[in-house]
Protein backbone atom coordinates (compact mmCIF):
# COMPACT_ATOMS: atom_id res chain seq x y z
CA UNK A 1 0.00 0.00 0.00
CA UNK A 2 1.62 3.35 -1.00
CA UNK A 3 2.20 5.52 2.02
CA UNK A 4 0.32 8.75 2.77
CA UNK A 5 2.04 12.18 2.43
CA UNK A 6 2.01 14.77 5.49
CA UNK A 7 2.64 18.63 3.71
CA UNK A 8 3.30 21.42 6.05
CA UNK A 9 2.38 24.60 4.51
CA UNK A 10 3.20 28.19 4.05
CA UNK A 11 1.19 30.73 3.08
CA UNK A 12 3.00 33.74 2.75
CA UNK A 13 1.53 37.64 2.09
CA UNK A 14 4.64 40.34 1.76
CA UNK A 15 7.23 37.38 2.39
CA UNK A 16 5.86 36.23 5.93
CA UNK A 17 4.22 33.30 6.49
CA UNK A 18 0.68 34.03 7.95
CA UNK A 19 -2.45 32.04 8.85
CA UNK A 20 -6.14 32.88 9.19
CA UNK A 21 -9.43 31.67 9.19
CA UNK A 22 -11.98 30.95 6.18
CA UNK A 23 -8.99 32.89 4.59
CA UNK A 24 -10.14 36.08 6.65
CA UNK A 25 -8.26 37.24 9.58
CA UNK A 26 -4.82 36.81 9.13
CA UNK A 27 -2.15 36.33 11.67
CA UNK A 28 1.88 36.71 11.85
CA UNK A 29 3.14 32.90 12.17
CA UNK A 30 7.03 33.63 10.81
CA UNK A 31 9.75 33.29 8.65
CA UNK A 32 9.02 30.80 5.51
CA UNK A 33 12.30 30.00 5.42
CA UNK A 34 12.96 29.15 8.86
CA UNK A 35 8.96 27.34 9.63
CA UNK A 36 10.62 25.16 6.30
CA UNK A 37 13.37 23.99 7.68
CA UNK A 38 11.97 22.96 11.16
CA UNK A 39 8.97 21.42 9.30
CA UNK A 40 11.33 19.60 7.50
CA UNK A 41 12.89 18.61 10.54
CA UNK A 42 10.06 17.55 12.55
CA UNK A 43 9.45 14.96 9.93
CA UNK A 44 7.15 16.74 7.09
CA UNK A 45 7.19 15.06 3.79
CA UNK A 46 6.90 17.79 1.88
CA UNK A 47 6.28 21.40 2.06
CA UNK A 48 4.08 24.03 -0.02
CA UNK A 49 4.44 27.71 -0.47
CA UNK A 50 1.64 29.95 -1.49
CA UNK A 51 2.22 33.35 -1.83
CA UNK A 52 -2.05 34.45 -0.88
CA UNK A 53 -1.97 37.59 -2.30
CA UNK A 54 0.02 37.46 -5.70
CA UNK A 55 -2.99 36.90 -7.83
CA UNK A 56 -5.44 39.72 -6.15
CA UNK A 57 -2.22 42.14 -6.38
CA UNK A 58 -1.72 41.18 -10.02
CA UNK A 59 2.03 40.46 -9.43
CA UNK A 60 4.49 37.55 -9.75
CA UNK A 61 5.48 35.03 -7.01
CA UNK A 62 8.31 36.67 -4.59
CA UNK A 63 10.58 34.82 -6.02
CA UNK A 64 13.76 36.15 -3.36
CA UNK A 65 11.46 34.18 -0.81
CA UNK A 66 11.39 31.16 -2.76
CA UNK A 67 15.05 31.20 -3.14
CA UNK A 68 15.23 31.57 0.58
CA UNK A 69 12.81 28.61 1.65
CA UNK A 70 14.44 26.06 -1.26
CA UNK A 71 17.99 26.32 0.43
CA UNK A 72 16.66 25.16 3.53
CA UNK A 73 15.04 21.93 1.92
CA UNK A 74 15.76 18.26 0.78
CA UNK A 75 12.23 17.21 0.66
CA UNK A 76 9.64 18.05 -2.43
CA UNK A 77 8.48 21.61 -2.48
CA UNK A 78 5.82 23.20 -4.12
CA UNK A 79 5.37 26.80 -4.92
CA UNK A 80 2.23 28.64 -5.94
CA UNK A 81 0.17 31.89 -6.20
CA UNK A 82 1.00 34.16 -9.05
CA UNK A 83 1.56 31.73 -11.97
CA UNK A 84 0.35 32.70 -15.10
CA UNK A 85 2.24 31.73 -17.76
CA UNK A 86 4.95 29.28 -18.74
CA UNK A 87 7.82 31.79 -18.05
CA UNK A 88 6.13 32.58 -14.76
CA UNK A 89 6.59 28.38 -13.37
CA UNK A 90 10.28 28.72 -15.45
CA UNK A 91 11.52 31.28 -13.20
CA UNK A 92 10.02 29.28 -10.20
CA UNK A 93 11.51 26.21 -11.37
CA UNK A 94 14.78 28.00 -11.32
CA UNK A 95 14.37 29.22 -8.02
CA UNK A 96 14.43 26.27 -6.13
CA UNK A 97 10.80 24.25 -6.41
CA UNK A 98 9.88 21.13 -7.66
CA UNK A 99 6.36 21.53 -7.85
CA UNK A 100 4.00 24.09 -9.68
CA UNK A 101 0.38 25.02 -7.99
CA UNK A 102 -2.02 26.77 -10.19
CA UNK A 103 -5.10 27.86 -9.57
CA UNK A 104 -6.97 31.19 -10.87
CA UNK A 105 -4.82 31.12 -13.92
CA UNK A 106 -5.48 27.42 -14.59
CA UNK A 107 -9.17 28.16 -14.51
CA UNK A 108 -8.65 31.50 -16.78
CA UNK A 109 -6.28 29.39 -18.99
CA UNK A 110 -6.69 25.77 -18.79
CA UNK A 111 -4.13 25.13 -21.82
CA UNK A 112 -1.86 26.57 -18.77
CA UNK A 113 -1.69 23.26 -17.06
CA UNK A 114 -1.36 21.13 -20.34
CA UNK A 115 1.61 23.39 -20.88
CA UNK A 116 3.58 23.38 -17.80
CA UNK A 117 2.68 19.17 -17.91
CA UNK A 118 4.48 19.27 -21.28
CA UNK A 119 7.49 21.33 -20.29
CA UNK A 120 8.32 20.19 -16.73
CA UNK A 121 6.01 17.25 -16.42
CA UNK A 122 3.19 16.22 -15.02
CA UNK A 123 4.35 15.16 -11.53
CA UNK A 124 4.86 18.93 -11.68
CA UNK A 125 1.83 20.52 -12.38
CA UNK A 126 -0.40 20.68 -9.09
CA UNK A 127 -4.42 22.24 -10.11
CA UNK A 128 -5.10 24.11 -6.57
CA UNK A 129 -9.17 24.19 -6.13
CA UNK A 130 -10.63 26.38 -3.17
CA UNK A 131 -14.05 24.99 -3.17
CA UNK A 132 -16.71 26.03 -0.99
CA UNK A 133 -20.35 24.47 -0.20
CA UNK A 134 -23.05 25.85 -1.76
CA UNK A 135 -25.60 25.83 0.60
CA UNK A 136 -28.52 26.19 -2.13
CA UNK A 137 -27.47 22.80 -3.96
CA UNK A 138 -25.53 20.90 -1.66
CA UNK A 139 -22.51 20.78 -3.80
CA UNK A 140 -19.28 22.51 -4.10
CA UNK A 141 -17.87 25.02 -6.00
CA UNK A 142 -14.56 26.21 -7.18
CA UNK A 143 -13.54 29.88 -5.84
CA UNK A 144 -10.84 32.11 -7.10
CA UNK A 145 -8.03 34.97 -6.40
CA UNK A 146 -7.74 33.73 -2.41
CA UNK A 147 -11.40 33.13 -2.04
CA UNK A 148 -12.36 36.49 -3.52
CA UNK A 149 -14.23 35.50 -6.27
CA UNK A 150 -16.66 32.74 -7.51
CA UNK A 151 -16.51 30.85 -10.81
CA UNK A 152 -19.40 28.85 -11.02
CA UNK A 153 -17.34 25.99 -11.69
CA UNK A 154 -18.49 23.09 -10.16
CA UNK A 155 -15.34 21.73 -7.98
CA UNK A 156 -15.53 17.84 -8.96
CA UNK A 157 -16.22 18.60 -12.64
CA UNK A 158 -13.40 20.50 -12.86
CA UNK A 159 -10.85 18.74 -10.63
CA UNK A 160 -11.46 16.01 -13.89
CA UNK A 161 -10.97 18.60 -16.58
CA UNK A 162 -7.61 19.34 -14.27
CA UNK A 163 -6.64 15.79 -14.74
CA UNK A 164 -7.56 15.71 -18.35
CA UNK A 165 -5.33 18.26 -19.34
CA UNK A 166 -2.66 17.27 -17.65
CA UNK A 167 -2.28 18.03 -13.88
CA UNK A 168 -0.58 15.67 -11.96
CA UNK A 169 -2.22 16.26 -8.46
CA UNK A 170 -4.93 18.60 -7.33
CA UNK A 171 -4.54 20.23 -4.02
CA UNK A 172 -7.89 20.45 -2.46
CA UNK A 173 -9.15 23.42 0.13
CA UNK A 174 -12.45 23.53 1.55
CA UNK A 175 -12.76 27.19 2.62
CA UNK A 176 -15.57 26.13 4.81
CA UNK A 177 -12.58 24.39 7.06
CA UNK A 178 -9.84 26.35 6.55
CA UNK A 179 -8.30 27.35 10.24
CA UNK A 180 -11.27 25.86 11.71
CA UNK A 181 -9.49 23.59 13.74
CA UNK A 182 -12.62 21.53 13.11
CA UNK A 183 -12.05 18.90 10.77
CA UNK A 184 -10.95 18.25 6.84
CA UNK A 185 -14.21 18.12 4.62
CA UNK A 186 -13.98 14.23 4.36
CA UNK A 187 -17.34 14.44 2.39
CA UNK A 188 -16.06 17.17 -0.26
CA UNK A 189 -12.81 15.32 -0.30
CA UNK A 190 -14.06 12.15 -1.15
CA UNK A 191 -15.69 13.48 -4.05
CA UNK A 192 -13.08 14.69 -5.18
CA UNK A 193 -10.58 11.36 -4.61
CA UNK A 194 -13.40 9.17 -6.23
CA UNK A 195 -13.81 11.07 -9.38
CA UNK A 196 -9.71 11.43 -10.44
CA UNK A 197 -7.26 8.51 -11.17
CA UNK A 198 -3.98 11.38 -9.54
CA UNK A 199 -3.11 12.45 -6.10
CA UNK A 200 -5.64 14.50 -4.17
CA UNK A 201 -4.10 16.66 -1.07
CA UNK A 202 -6.76 17.18 1.20
CA UNK A 203 -6.58 20.95 3.34
CA UNK A 204 -8.42 22.68 5.47
CA UNK A 205 -9.41 22.42 9.16
CA UNK A 206 -6.97 19.94 10.51
CA UNK A 207 -7.05 20.11 14.09
CA UNK A 208 -5.83 17.07 15.62
CA UNK A 209 -4.60 13.59 14.64
CA UNK A 210 -7.75 12.13 14.47
CA UNK A 211 -8.91 14.24 11.62
CA UNK A 212 -6.02 12.84 9.61
CA UNK A 213 -7.27 9.48 10.08
CA UNK A 214 -10.67 10.47 9.04
CA UNK A 215 -9.31 12.00 6.14
CA UNK A 216 -7.24 9.20 4.89
CA UNK A 217 -9.93 6.89 5.94
CA UNK A 218 -13.09 7.88 4.61
CA UNK A 219 -12.04 11.40 2.57
CA UNK A 220 -9.55 8.81 0.65
CA UNK A 221 -6.64 11.47 0.54
CA UNK A 222 -3.60 10.44 -0.77
CA UNK A 223 -1.85 13.41 1.26
CA UNK A 224 -3.14 15.89 4.12
CA UNK A 225 -1.90 19.37 4.32
CA UNK A 226 -2.22 21.68 7.19
CA UNK A 227 -0.57 24.89 8.77
CA UNK A 228 -2.05 26.46 11.84
CA UNK A 229 -1.20 23.17 14.12
CA UNK A 230 2.15 23.11 13.02
CA UNK A 231 3.32 26.99 12.65
CA UNK A 232 1.56 27.64 16.30
CA UNK A 233 3.45 24.48 17.78
CA UNK A 234 0.31 22.52 19.00
CA UNK A 235 1.36 18.98 17.20
CA UNK A 236 4.72 17.34 16.61
CA UNK A 237 4.90 16.25 13.06
CA UNK A 238 6.44 13.13 14.30
CA UNK A 239 3.67 12.28 16.98
CA UNK A 240 1.26 12.73 14.26
CA UNK A 241 2.81 10.12 12.08
CA UNK A 242 2.94 7.98 14.67
CA UNK A 243 -0.16 7.77 15.83
CA UNK A 244 -1.80 7.65 12.19
CA UNK A 245 0.70 4.32 11.75
CA UNK A 246 -0.64 2.99 14.90
CA UNK A 247 -4.77 3.79 13.05
CA UNK A 248 -3.61 1.72 10.41
CA UNK A 249 -2.71 4.65 8.38
CA UNK A 250 0.88 3.71 5.92
CA UNK A 251 3.13 6.63 6.65
CA UNK A 252 7.13 7.23 5.64
CA UNK A 253 9.41 7.50 8.67
CA UNK A 254 9.68 10.98 10.66
CA UNK A 255 12.87 9.80 12.15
Amino acid sequence: MLTKRIIACLDVDAGRVVKGIRFLNLKDAGDPAELAAAHSEAGADEIVLLDISATHENRNTLLETVRRTARQLFIPFTVGGGVRTLEDAGAIFDAGADKISMNSAAIATPDLITEIANRFGSQAAIVAIDAKRDEKTGGFEAWVQGGRRQTGQNAITWARQAEDRGAGEILLTSMDRDGTEQGFDCELTKAVADSVRIPVIASGGAGNAQHFTEVFKEGHADAALAASIFHFGLRSIAELKQQLQAAGIPMRCAC
